[in-house]
């Protein structure tokens, strides 16, 4: 399906989803998440895709909701509606993706842009990417589950700094304070990333998923109720084919060919 301000490309199993307004930063306006939605739900469908690559098109990732937009709802209109609507939904998609998505973050990464970033399960940023909760700037609070994810990932201090002074950070320290995966020259991104989407693709797609849910639910859990995920969960993947393949190759000494099975 093609799309007006996305891009939608697949590879052999490795889909690319571009956010494509490169004049706005890809900045995201009320007809850019509908597409969005629309497209993760395809992907989580779409049993031919096994990993999935996110970026922006030009010198931006995404510069958060697009202010200017004639859709929006205005100054002290309904705030919520739109994140109820469309933006909190595709971070749920997101999350509950049963493939691993890769953020290649090519530039600023703001507001929602930068939720984005963090609901992915990798994400790796160009040298010059830079990182910023813009909301407090204009009277508002991180959303796109930004609330969530920024104290698992810094801190309460680091957090708290992040959602209230509003400080852009540089993808270095984004690195250094657990925000993202890597950082590469800004030459090397979307080959890295490709890389690392290709080799998730090519990968035991089946372990992936339910490594990535187990990693969700433990958030909610304590220790004995996550042994008993890992539990249920290694019962099944033990009985697939990919475990058998898994351990043909290991003891073969050769490169597995995973199924996803």
């Amino acid at each position: 399906m093609s799309y007006d301000r996305i891009i939608l490309t697949k590879d052999q199993g490795l889909a690319t989803l571009t956010l494509n307004v490169p004049e706005k930063l890809n900045a995201v306006s009320r007809k850019m998440i509908v597409d969005i939605k629309d497209c993760w739900e395809k992907l989580a469908q779409d049993s031919s895709v096994r990993a999935v690559l996110l970026t922006g098109a030009g010198r931006g990732f995404c510069a958060g909701a697009d202010l200017a937009d004639p859709d929006r709802e205005g100054v002290g209109g309904d705030a919520g509606s739109a994140l109820e609507k469309h933006f909190n939904p595709v971070i749920r998609l997101m999350r509950a993706l049963p493939k691993p998505i890769i953020a290649a973050v090519n530039g600023p990464a703001a507001g929602v842009g930068m939720s984005f970033a963090l609901a992915a399960d990798i994400a790796v940023a160009a040298k010059s990417a830079t990182f910023l909760q813009a909301f407090a700037r204009i009277g508002l609070l991180p959303d796109g589950g930004s609330t969530w994810f920024l104290p698992r990932l810094v801190g309460d201090q680091r957090a708290r700094a992040l959602a209230m002074l509003a400080p852009q950070i540089t993808a270095t320290q984004a690195k250094e304070w657990g925000l993202i995966w890597d950082v590469v020259e800004d030459a090397d991104l979307m080959k890295t990333a490709t890389d690392i989407a290709r080799r998730l693709a090519d990968g035991p797609t089946l372990s992936l998923a339910r490594i990535k849910e187990a990693l969700g639910r433990a958030s909610g859990n304590d220790l004995s109720q996550q042994l008993d995920v890992e539990r249920d969960f290694q019962r099944e993947l033990g009985r697939s084919e990919d475990f058998r393949e898994g351990v043909a190759a290991f003891l073969g000494k050769r490169k597995p060919a995973f199924k996803g099975k």
